[in-house]
């Protein structure tokens, strides 16, 4: 299952977007290598993934050649959400947790970056994934705000669109960082549950306030 990610150990130090990308991988890395059988099998804030799916998402890159991928995709109809999900049940059940974990840690400095997106939207997709965990199993990480400045300030409308979240009559405005986005009824939270909403996720109650709250929440 693993890939050649082992080559890949050369991070540009002049690259600040790029040396955030590996010290969010590292650090997700040592979370998850702290998480009881559990936890890996607990559901996360992308509906139907455990832990061990989500993981096995974004590690699919590292451990997948670009032609094995067309080959899934093919597969898949061409649609990259079926692809996407059968690949990570398929992987998460064959990889152990530990498999899971090196492959993380292994691959901090890999150079992948997802189509269009470019090193932003590596770690974007990184970011994102690592909150679902995080928020959905209710452990208190807080990204780092400067990574966090850096997704946010990356995220356009054909982001915003991407992930089909309505935000309309609502004003996004950050506790912890200086940023908002959209104007109407004031909804407030930290910056990383923000970004949550922005990507569509229900966050648990309690994480967000403002009159429209409920209607981000799961449950609500």
């Amino acid at each position: 299952m693993r890939g050649d990610e082992g080559r890949y150990d050369v991070v540009d130090g002049n690259d600040p977007v790029r040396a955030a990308v590996v010290a969010e991988r590292r650090e997700q890395a040592e979370l998850l290598a702290t998480l009881d059988r559990e936890q890996w099998d607990a559901p996360t804030l992308c509906v139907g993934w455990r832990v061990r799916e989500v993981v096995a998402h974004v590690t699919m890159p590292f451990r997948m050649s670009l032609p094995r991928t067309v080959a899934e995709l093919v597969r898949s109809g061409g649609r990259f959400d079926r692809m996407a999900d059968r690949c990570a049940r398929r992987d998460a059940a064959r990889m152990s947790p530990e498999q899971l974990v090196a492959v993380r840690r292994d691959t901090a400095t890999h150079p992948w970056t997802p189509p269009g997106g470019g090193v932003a939207g590596a770690l974007a997709h990184d970011v994102i994934h690592g909150l679902d965990i995080t928020v959905g199993l209710g452990v208190d990480r807080r990204v780092p705000p400067e990574r966090l400045a850096l997704v946010l300030t990356g995220m356009r409308p054909r982001n915003i669109a991407y992930f089909g979240v309505d935000l309309t009559g609502v004003r996004l405005r950050a506790t912890d960082v200086d940023w908002s986005l959209g104007d109407g009824t004031p909804l407030t939270g930290l910056a990383q549950d923000l970004l949550l909403v922005v990507c569509g996720r229900r966050l648990p109650p309690g994480r967000l306030t403002g009159g429209a709250a409920a209607r981000f929440t799961a449950g609500g």
